[in-house]
């Protein structure tokens, strides 16, 4: 019986301490800014069709800035350089439900990056690139919380945000 389109969606479910139901899993976002600070990098994802920061899940064997790096590349053509940590996120009344019925826990690890080279493209992960306004992208409904995120970096405080 095929599956429905629903079912093939990365989606996050709420529910009080729903974490402990999956395997913890530890992921970086990206926030990548405009020179002049008023528009952010969003992506569109290809698994269920949110926009969201770019990012992904730390690999075994390498750092936080490494894996923010390498998703930034595989996500978007941009080489990038992590500037900062913007926070840490560790919400245990989430629940991450990917299309292969694996369920995660995430800590997201954000960091305001900046573009050291490449070009901004698309990938088998997404299907839509673009700087969006700051004001219209956090009245998005953007994927995992990430609206969250970019009101924290907004805040542009010298410490970082654990939530």
């Amino acid at each position: 019986m095929p599956s429905s389109s629903a079912e093939n969606k990365t989606k996050v479910l709420y529910g009080d301490h729903i974490g402990r139901e999956g395997k913890l899993r530890v992921g970086c976002s990206a926030i990548v800014p405009d020179a002049a600070r008023e528009k952010v990098l969003l992506t569109r994802r290809s698994d269920n069709g949110l926009f969201c920061l770019p990012g992904g899940m730390i690999d075994p064997g390498e750092s936080a800035s490494e894996a923010c790096e390498r998703e930034m590349l595989e996500e978007t053509g941009l080489r990038v350089r992590v500037v900062k940590l913007v926070g840490v996120y560790s919400d245990p009344n989430k629940l991450t439900v990917y299309p292969d019925g694996n369920k995660a826990h995430v800590i997201v690890l954000c960091f305001e990056v900046e573009p050291v080279g490449g070009t901004l493209g698309l990938s088998g992960e997404t299907t839509e690139a673009a700087f969006v306004p700051v004001g219209e992208a956090v009245q998005m409904d953007l994927f995992h919380g990430h609206t969250g995120h970019i009101r924290d970096w907004m805040e542009n405080e010298d410490r970082a945000f654990v939530r």
